[in-house]
C-alpha cells in the first residue's frame, strides 16, 4: 500500500468551472483508495504551506490533476509550487546545478486536460510539431527532476472544450492508473 497525494491544480475563471478536473480527481480517488492511502489538495480551496509540505513527505507518489492554460499550469498552481517547494525543505544547493533535490524517494504523475486535440501533438505539420505530450510539458518534468522526483507515465485528456467525452476520459484514466500503478507496485 502506497501513500498517494492528488493535487487538483484547477483555477476557476468565468469560462472554466473545473468540473472535469474535479471529476477526474474524484475518479482517481475512487480507483486508488481501495488499495492505497490517498490524500488530496484542491488548491483553489486554499492551503497551508506547512501542511502541504508534510503531505509531500508523507506521499510516495504525487499526482497532479490540472488543466493546461496557455501551455502551462494555472497561476494558482504555479503560486502553490513557489510557496510549497521551499529551499531546505524540498531542495538544497549542490555542486552540480539541479542535483540538490531532497525528494529522491518520491514519484509523480502529470494528468492534464487540454483544449487542444490530440492530433496537434502527433505530426510535424501540426501546432506542436510532433513533439509529443511529455516534450511539451518538459518544463513541468524539469521542476520535479530539480526536486529529485522520478516521473510516472503522464496522462492527458484532449479537446475537452469543443468535443468533451467525459465517459471516455474517465475510462481511459482508470485504465491508465491501473496500468501505471500495477506495473509500479508489482516491480517492487
Amino acid at each position: 500500500m502506497k501513500n498517494i497525494l492528488i493535487i487538483n491544480g484547477h483555477q476557476q475563471y468565468r469560462s472554466s468551472e473545473g468540473k472535469l478536473n474535479n471529476t477526474l480527481m474524484e475518479n482517481m480517488v475512487r480507483v486508488l483508495r481501495p488499495h492505497h492511502n490517498v490524500n488530496t489538495t484542491v488548491i483553489q480551496n486554499g492551503y497551508n504551506i506547512e501542511e502541504e509540505q508534510k503531505k509531500f513527505y508523507w506521499a510516495d507518489v504525487v499526482i497532479y490533476q490540472t488543466p493546461i492554460y496557455w501551455f502551462s499550469v494555472p497561476g494558482l498552481l504555479k503560486t502553490y509550487m513557489d510557496e510549497v517547494y521551499a529551499y531546505g525543505t524540498f531542495f538544497t544547493g549542490s555542486d552540480q546545478y539541479g542535483e540538490g533535490g531532497l525528494l529522491t524517494d518520491k514519484k509523480y504523475m502529470l494528468s492534464t486536460t487540454w483544449n487542444a486535440p490530440s492530433s496537434a501533438f502527433e505530426s510535424k505539420d501540426q501546432f506542436f510539431e510532433g513533439e509529443g505530450l511529455d516534450n511539451v510539458l518538459s518544463h513541468l518534468h524539469r521542476i520535479h527532476k530539480f526536486l529529485g522526483m522520478k516521473p510516472l507515465t503522464s496522462f492527458s485528456c484532449y479537446d475537452v472544450v469543443k468535443n468533451p467525452n467525459i465517459d471516455h476520459y474517465i475510462a481511459n484514466l482508470e485504465q491508465h492508473i491501473m496500468e501505471v500503478f500495477t506495473d509500479e507496485y508489482v516491480a517492487q
